[in-house]
């Protein structure tokens, strides 16, 4: 999240498109071909109704295992509500799709609860929350269309698809919703109370 957000900041900071920059200094080819495929499929570029907006992010998970792109596309009026995610995601061979799938899809389910919704709450210094009543998670009203498009490379070496989605769709979001808005959220969850905050100068 901190360093895709930290990288679409430096696009828009040098008029930069947050695509190119990105390609302009990733030399990883198989994390290119997933963030170029994350964009295409997301249609990167077209023109935007007002308050859409579209952010890009990729990462490895861990540095070490499978490669995922991110594009999210957001609406963000009195709140924020992300529409579509298109993931695109390189685990090597795939031995069980099926798997694949189900990870990386819920793992974007998971990560849009916490880049929207998801937060401890305090009081006097105590965690205010310790229920699952009280504790705010996305309800299904709120999940995004997710598409996930699964490269498959026989041949390489197969990798583990558990939680390399989370990263790459929470700073999608902050992205598409910097798109949308022009307000950069820094911190989690991206609520109707920090926006308006980071609008007024407060945050």
């Amino acid at each position: 999240f901190a360093i895709e957000s930290f990288m679409d900041e430096l696009a828009y900071a040098s008029g930069a498109d947050p695509l190119e920059l990105r390609l302009r200094h990733l030399r990883d080819e198989r994390a290119r071909f997933v963030l170029v495929e994350a964009a295409e499929r997301a249609g990167w570029g077209r023109p935007l109704a007002p308050d859409h907006g579209l952010g890009l992010a990729v990462a490895r998970y861990k540095g070490t295992s499978g490669w995922c792109a991110v594009a999210a596309e957001v609406v963000a009026t009195h709140e924020v509500v992300v529409r579509n995610l298109t993931v695109v995601v390189d685990v090597g061979a795939v031995i069980n799709p099926d798997g694949v799938l189900n990870q990386v899809e819920g793992g974007a389910i998971q990560a849009t609860s916490w880049a929207l919704v998801e937060g401890v709450t305090l009081a006097s210094g105590q965690i205010a929350g310790t229920t699952w009543e009280t504790y705010p998670v996305l309800r299904f009203s709120q999940v995004p269309t997710v598409a996930v498009h699964i490269v498959d490379r026989p041949g390489h070496e197969p990798m583990g698809s558990g939680e390399l989605a989370q990263g790459p769709v929470a700073g999608a979001v902050a992205n598409a919703v910097f798109a949308a808005t022009g307000l950069r959220a820094r911190n989690l969850p991206i609520t109707t109370a920090r926006l308006r905050a980071l609008a007024a100068g407060d945050e």
